[in-house]
């Protein structure tokens, strides 16, 4: 059974594949000139996305650059982007746990922000990448909490998905009580949107669980039936499907010519749209209905034809292999370059806060000093007000990093708390300011006047006389 699943939007053929090319030309164009960051940021997302289509080392690439610079910049929404797509481009190439890997960071997100649309989303698509690993429990228990999720928010988006994805596991798992529960639901959510490619889809499922409960005359029924709504929809790789079982269904009932008619079917859609499973399946089918017949040659053309298929996927897997090595240790090096970057702005941080650390401390001693000399009174009064005001501000940019761990990043939080530490310190830098100030001009009237006294005291003294 096809997964129904919003991990990849939308397919595109051959044919589409240079439209989205010169598409992401053009992002690119505009990434150039882009001058904001949260900008750039949606659009590397954008072109990432394109990308994904036909290329999706640099899908990665682009997503893990969207990353980090949401992350810098912390744009949580663009953060969430790049997180989807990364996932997105890893199921592409078949690297499952890297994939869930980045749903599960972004569904933490999605909880951050309360999100409950986006919530259900990245929860069901962690369900769909746990039914690629064959981890079917999982699976259904993500579906359910998706579920749950939109049921909780009188959300109706996905629901349709979620029923029909849970038909799926069930059937795969054999249970087929639940899976012809979920069929239903999935079937008359769809006759409600009045969608024929959803109908199509939940009665070819139906189909399934019939056939494979032995009620032959309800399978008919059911494959023939979606085999009209899917016509109308033009959705070839699910008519491959319910050909498929109706190819099935006819060799069961002792019906060679339609069995090798749907067979064939399924065959040619195959071969013409590249669905290679599909492809593989009609032609291992049709070696051994043939060979059932007595019909070596075809029998033998069909089983050859189907071994070069099995070649062929092979191949393919050992690309995916190597595009997994590829793409984890692509991640690898970007991962390590974030850190080296990461760490280096740490080192600067660093050196910046012990520069203000010296320089404060620096200030007030030059203000000292100057309260020593014969300069204007105006001039001590500014430097110790820019002294105080800066070791105040650095109190507060220490405590900042804190502040925004300890409310994780709630806005409302920090203002609470950096309104409750100025009502502290702005009577506190008061007091200390006109303390401090009237501390320097004492001292340096009492220094000047001193200095004076002394002075005119030698003018005044007299040689004794003689």
């Amino acid at each position: 059974m096809r997964i129904f699943i919003l991990i990849l939007l939308v397919l595109f053929s051959v044919t589409g594949t240079f439209a989205q090319k010169n598409k992401a030309d053009s992002i690119s164009r505009l990434l150039a000139i882009e001058k904001t960051d949260s900008n750039k940021v949606t659009l590397l997302w954008n072109m990432a996305n394109v990308c994904n289509i036909y290329n999706p080392d640099t899908a990665m690439l682009l997503s893990r650059e969207a990353l980090d610079l949401a992350r810098k910049i912390k744009f949580v929404k663009g953060e969430s982007m790049a997180l989807g797509i990364a996932a997105n481009t890893f199921v592409k190439i078949g690297n499952y746990p890297r994939a869930l890997e980045f749903y599960l960071q972004k569904l933490k997100l999605e909880e951050k922000r309360d999100d409950p649309g986006n919530m259900a989303t990245v929860t069901m698509n962690i369900g769909v990448v746990y039914v690629y690993q064959e981890e079917y429990r999982k699976a259904i228990i993500n579906y359910f909490k998706a579920d749950s999720i939109l049921t909780a928010n009188n959300l109706e988006m996905l629901k349709y998905n979620i029923a029909l994805n849970l038909g799926d596991v069930y059937n795969r798992i054999n249970v087929y009580d639940s899976a012809f529960i979920f069929f239903n639901k999935s079937l008359g959510i769809a006759k409600k949107m009045n969608d024929v490619d959803l109908i199509g889809a939940s009665m070819v499922g139906l189909g399934h669980i019939y056939l494979k409960l032995d009620s032959d005359s309800l399978a008919l029924k059911h494959y023939t039936d979606a085999l009209g709504f899917l016509r109308a929809a033009n959705d070839e790789e699910l008519i491959c499907e319910a050909s498929l079982g109706l190819a099935k269904l006819h060799e069961k009932l002792k019906q060679p010519d339609s069995s090798e008619f749907y067979a064939k079917l399924a065959l040619n859609l195959a071969k013409k749209d590249g669905f290679l499973s599909f492809n593989l399946e009609a032609s291992t089918f049709l070696a051994a209905h043939f060979k059932s017949l007595q019909k070596n040659d075809s029998a033998l053309a069909y089983l050859e034809y189907s071994q070069s298929l099995k070649d062929s996927i092979n191949s393919k897997e050992r690309v995916r292999e190597s595009q997994i090595l590829s793409s984890n240790e692509q991640l690898r090096q970007l991962e390590i370059a974030e850190q080296k970057r990461k760490a280096s702005e740490e080192r600067d941080k660093q050196l910046q806060f012990l520069f203000i650390g010296i320089f404060i401390p620096g200030l007030f001693l030059i203000t000292l000093f100057l309260s020593r000399i014969r300069v204007h009174v105006r001039l001590i009064r500014v430097m110790g007000i820019l002294s105080l005001l800066i070791l105040f501000e650095y109190f507060i940019l220490l405590m900042h990093p804190y502040v925004v761990e300890f409310t994780n990043h709630t806005p409302v939080y920090e203002i609470m708390i950096f309104v409750a530490i100025a009502s502290i310190i702005i009577p506190a830098h008061h007091r200390i300011e006109h303390w401090l100030i009237d501390k320097l001009i004492n001292r340096k009237s009492n220094y000047t006047d001193g200095k004076f006294n002394v002075r005119s005291t030698r003018l005044k003294m007299k040689k004794p006389s003689d």
